[in-house]
């Protein structure tokens, strides 16, 4: 009997811990996925709110979700892109799950093939560069779920009722490379940080052989460029190669294509004392502006757009797919230049949130916005 006792009572006093922690079989957070991906889910609890005015496929859904798969990641432009894209659709009252395999390419098509498996209302893919994205996307759409794809394969936009989006390449190169020509010069002697394969990168380097041919004094002294997960740290190593091997007057500029490539950049100049070379990038994130804001920071200028905003406008067009609205075939989004110079005037650091002090309208589309997502925004505000 006492043995009995004892048993129950241990039972009892169990039952109590797991109930006070609030312990259960298959609860607890998403805490990423094997290897170097990582996966994160957003849902949203309560009751459906009544809003009139919306379309039928929106109104007759109790519960929309949305899949965003990026097959890039690790870096803060993944971070807020995909930060972005969770709370437009939470601002709604929608689900927002987010994968990011980190640059490996077999678990970014498995995460895509999981997605169509667990039948989300419409898929947002990015960087989704190979062939292989664009079978997939073929496949996905056959099943009657809408897709939108930023800074993906070119092919993408030639299926029908998908929307490629991506930032303006062209327009983010011609503004980082006029600023180069405007204060180094026509004649000015560059380290050209670019790597081939990727579409981004396809167009910015367009841009830069364009230049090339419309000022002819321009001499590419070097050039380097890798896609990898220690980006930065390979080009901080070749760029201190390059300044040991050509001595002052040899360099004046480096047109960086990617912000990985300017940090690394930054670094290796800083440590060499070559202040007499200054840095012009592409692309912004909040230790980007840290580098830029530096003392003596040869990173003079980058020219970006917000990819909160990508996130948010990439959300958008997917759920006017949804409602049966018309979207494009393409679209791109506006880019900004950001300046030194600029920064230096606020009184307080500049980050990505205050930023949009210092550049006019940074941060800020009606893109796509729709009446009806106003209305189901001002249902769910907070």
């Amino acid at each position: 009997m006492k043995y009995k006792f004892m048993k129950t009572l241990i039972i009892s006093l169990l039952a109590v811990v797991l109930v006070a922690t609030g312990c259960s079989t298959g609860g607890g957070d998403n805490k990423g996925a094997e290897g170097s991906a990582s996966s994160n889910s957003s849902t949203n609890s309560g009751e459906k709110k009544v809003v009139e005015g919306l379309p039928d496929s929106i109104k007759n859904k109790d519960n929309i979700k949305l899949m965003v798969v990026r097959k890039i990641g690790g870096d803060d432009h993944t971070a807020q892109f995909l930060a972005g894209a969770k709370q437009e659709g939470e601002s709604m009252g929608i689900t927002v799950d987010t994968f990011t395999a980190n640059g490996d390419t077999a678990k970014f098509h498995d995460a895509i093939l999981q997605a169509v498996d667990k039948k989300y209302d419409g898929i947002i893919i990015s960087h989704g560069d190979d062939t292989a994205t664009v079978d997939e996307v073929k496949t996905i759409v056959d099943k009657g779920i809408p897709v939108v794809t930023f800074d993906s394969n070119p092919d993408l936009k030639n299926i029908p009722g998908v929307t490629l989006t991506s930032q303006d390449d062209e327009a983010l190169a011609r503004l980082t490379f006029d600023n180069l020509i405007k204060e180094k010069g026509e004649d000015a002697k560059i380290i050209y940080l670019w790597v081939d394969g990727f579409p981004p990168m396809v167009r910015r380097n367009n841009v830069y052989q364009e230049y090339l041919k419309k000022y002819p004094g321009i001499v590419e002294v070097e050039r380097f460029g890798v896609a990898a997960g220690d980006t930065s740290v390979q080009t901080q190593n070749a760029v201190s190669a390059m300044l040991t091997k050509h001595k002052k007057g040899e360099i004046d500029a480096v047109f960086a294509a990617w912000d990985a490539f300017a940090i690394g950049a930054t670094r290796a100049i800083k440590e060499a004392g070559r202040d007499e070379i200054q840095i012009y990038g592409i692309d912004v994130s909040n230790s980007d502006l840290q580098l830029l804001q530096m003392d003596e920071s040869p990173w003079v200028s980058t020219a970006a757009v917000d990819p909160k905003m990508i996130g948010a406008v990439n959300v958008r067009i997917l759920l006017n797919k949804i409602a049966g609205e018309e979207t494009p075939q393409t679209y791109d989004m506006e880019a900004s230049l950001i300046t030194q110079e600029k920064l230096k005037e606020s009184t307080e650091p500049v980050n990505m949130v205050n930023l949009s002090k210092i550049v006019p309208g940074w941060g800020e589309t009606d893109a796509f916005s729709t009446d009806w997502m106003k209305a189901l925004k001002d249902a769910y505000k907070k």
